[in-house]
């Protein structure tokens, strides 16, 4: 049960990262044209790659107990961040991501800058906004991977998800020549949230010497709960949103 709940919190996680990095791609891509961005492309994977290849093996030597407190602390914090913007988007307090017109914007700068490069990259522009771009997106992708993996002594599931997610997301993206805009991604955001915070729950714990009840069998209705709180306060802030637009009745 964890580790299908581990590769499908990893696939998703890593399905909206990629959906966002893919958004910065085409549009320099498409504006600027693509041997520069395929440059700064590669070179972002290549190092991904090797942060992956060097803390992956470096966290499993860690004691598990050890492991697991810091790990988990870490998701806790990581997915708490993911959770408390998901629920602030959702509750109306907060702007949802629209990629559509981030993909705009990047389209409307990339227009505007000069080109510039030498004999190997023809355009630095193209090649600095892709390379940030994917890898910015790329290291939260590997913390996740190498956090979920190394914990579970499975690097390897963990690089899967990831790498099917990416897959997936490349491919579709480069068929339609377009920002997938409608993949949910604030919903995902909302889910992946949840997952983060209740493995940093989950596993922090255990390192804390913490036996669940029923072991892993504990960790779906750690979820659940922690789906149930946010949802909630969504409905809270969603309660408080329409207050606050209500007008105010004048007083005669």
């Amino acid at each position: 049960m964890r580790e299908v709940l581990l590769a499908l919190s990893v696939f998703l996680a890593c399905t909206v990262e990629a959906v966002e990095a893919l958004t910065i791609v085409l549009a320099i891509g498409t504006t600027r044209g693509w041997r520069s961005a395929r440059y700064g492309i590669a070179t972002a994977v290549v190092s991904l790659a090797a942060v992956v290849a060097i803390l992956g093996p470096a966290l499993t030597a860690i004691p598990i107990d050890v492991l697991r407190l810091v790990v988990g602390g870490l998701l806790l914090i990581f997915g708490l961040q993911w959770l408390r913007k998901a629920i602030l988007r959702a509750g109306g307090f907060r702007p949802l991501h629209d990629e559509a017109s981030i993909y705009d914007r990047e389209v409307t700068a990339a227009g505007r800058a000069d080109v510039a490069g030498g004999r190997f990259v023809p355009d630095w522009y193209a090649f600095t906004l892709c390379f940030k771009g994917v890898l910015l997106e790329g290291l939260e992708v590997c913390f996740i991977v190498v956090t979920f993996g190394a914990n579970q002594h499975d690097v390897s599931l963990a690089v899967v998800g990831a790498v099917v997610a990416v897959v997936l997301v490349t491919g579709a993206g480069f068929l339609v020549h377009r920002p997938l805009t409608r993949v949910p991604e604030n919903t995902l955001k909302l889910v992946v949230g949840v997952m983060l915070t209740s493995f940093g729950t989950f596993w922090g714990a255990e390192g804390a010497g913490v036996r669940w009840p029923g072991s892993d069998t504990a960790l779906p209705a750690v979820i659940a709960a922690v789906a149930v709180v946010a949802t909630g306060l969504i409905a809270v802030l969603r309660r408080e949103r329409d207050r606050r637009r209500r007008p105010v009745a004048s007083v005669a």
